[in-house]
């Protein structure tokens, strides 16, 4: 059967889309529009995944490679592990609920960043961007009225639980509003999103209207500050000092900072009037001054502590992991659910080490090796485009190489966070494939008919040589 590869290339394409969309309303359908199903809409996306993916193996699009092929691999061996282990303890329902969502946070959606590559180019990038930028402004509304509101309001209310339901809490009577997403670290990972674009668009002219800079700015700072939340700081901070990066390869985009000063003084301007920017501020650094006391430390030695313990952990007690992991998916929220009825981290809040209390210490570290490898290899082709004048693609890498290095992939908002930004990066720093129709092949010359050599002489073309011919 004939597959119109141009038109399943624009599904596809669509398909991509309402996965971004799903992940930025995701946690506003299992808080206000139906709470009661809640626990389904954990995995809204997935449909749209599996779509994706079987279209693309009808067109011969979905990714073959050697990342695909060794990620499949430690999947498919890993579960058989984790089934044989487990069916000693659970009976067979609780053990294929918590292994297959353990392989679906672990493995099954990070295929879709080579095939967003595929289908998406630089263009189609810039695209998504605008609307992030544009989105950046009611997400930064619906902060700041959760910020303002009491704890236990309507508006505060965690995924599919009632009123009065407790939220993390930012001090001062104050919670760390997610917006629309179920938990803070939705705003933390589109706040960065949101800085990679908005950087773009100033060292990008004509890419961006200033109108949009301007506003996307004045919420993403206001965001930031009523946050509470200081992983958010640091994701903001992260994509902003990138600039000297840009600025050190490509002396160029320096002509730039003429427009980013004018933006930031407009910036400036609009969030000093606003008084709940101070109070958030307040609350922000109050956030930082007693985490640094309570650690005996500075505020900057304090997060570089505990950005390099989520690295150093899980390698300290290697011998205490069991040799085919304690079960994939036992380690997550859900699988905390099946098991015991309750949310929480069973085995380890750290993503590298809930990998090898789940995986063993065998194909753990080859989980934790191929994340790393990936993540190394996406930097590298970022840095070759910003050697060739693209911005972008580093800009991006910047805003969600950690969700793929040692984010919480069992955590929805963070797997999707990891996957988009990723397959963002990737399609930035290379060319879409070609969905025109295949070339028709070139004429074969027909042999002239047989003819005399008088008839042949007679009808030749004839060579106007002057009167050399007569």
């Amino acid at each position: 059967m004939m597959i119109d590869r141009s038109r399943t290339i624009r599904w596809i394409g669509w398909l991509i889309r309402t996965y971004i969309v799903l992940l930025m309303i995701e946690g506003a359908l299992r808080k206000w529009i139906a709470p009661q199903y809640s626990d389904p809409l954990l995995v809204i996306r997935d449909p749209v995944l599996l779509a994706t993916y079987w279209l693309a193996f009808r067109a011969h699009l979905f990714p073959r490679n050697w990342w695909i092929i060794s990620l499949f691999g430690i999947g498919v061996l890993s579960l058989v592990f984790s089934i044989l282990f487990l069916s000693q303890f659970l009976p067979w329902f609780s053990i294929a609920a918590i292994t297959l969502y353990g392989f679906r946070a672990n493995f099954l959606h990070l295929p879709l960043i080579f095939l967003i590559a595929k289908i998406f180019d630089k263009e189609d990038v810039q695209k998504i961007g605008w609307w992030i930028l544009l989105g950046m402004i009611p997400l930064s509304l619906l902060m700041v009225a959760q910020f303002r509101a009491s704890p236990d309001s309507f508006i505060n209310i965690t995924a599919g639980a009632s009123e009065g339901a407790e939220q993390l809490t930012a001090g001062g009577g104050k919670i760390r509003p997610p917006g629309t997403f179920s938990f803070i670290s939705g705003p933390v990972f589109y706040c960065a999103m949101a800085t990679a674009f908005l950087i773009y668009g100033v060292l990008s002219r004509a890419t961006y209207k200033t109108w949009l800079l301007i506003a996307g700015g004045v919420a993403l700072v206001v965001a930031v500050a009523v946050s509470g939340s200081r992983g958010c700081v640091g994701a903001v901070l992260l994509v902003v000092l990138t600039m000297f990066v840009i600025f050190l390869v490509r002396p160029r985009a320096v002509n730039q900072v003429g427009r980013a000063i004018l933006i930031g003084i407009a910036v400036a301007t609009i969030i000093t009037r606003l008084p709940v920017f101070g109070q958030g501020l307040h609350i922000l650094s109050e956030r930082f001054t007693t985490a640094a006391e309570e650690g005996d430390t500075n505020i900057v030695l304090g997060l570089v502590n505990r950005t390099v313990e989520g690295f150093t952990e899980c390698f300290r007690n290697l011998g205490q992991y069991p040799a085919s992991g304690w079960g994939l998916g036992l380690g997550t929220n859900v699988g905390a659910h099946f098991l015991v009825g309750g949310t929480g981290f069973l085995l380890s809040e750290n993503e590298w080490t809930r990998l090898l209390y789940e995986m063993g210490p065998v194909f753990g570290l080859a989980y934790i090796f191929w994340r790393s490898a990936l993540t190394a290899r996406l930097g590298y082709l970022s840095f070759l485009a910003l050697k060739r004048g693209t911005t972008l693609p580093l800009l991006l890498f910047s805003s969600g190489f950690l969700a793929l290095l040692n984010g919480q992939l069992g955590q929805p908002t963070t797997l999707g966070f990891a996957v988009v930004l990723c397959g963002l990066c990737l399609a930035s720093a290379q060319s879409k494939i070609e969905a025109t129709a295949p070339k028709p092949l070139p004429a074969v010359p027909q042999p002239l008919p047989r003819t005399s050599f008088y008839a042949a002489r007679l009808h030749q073309p004839e060579n106007n040589n002057g009167p050399t011919d007569r």
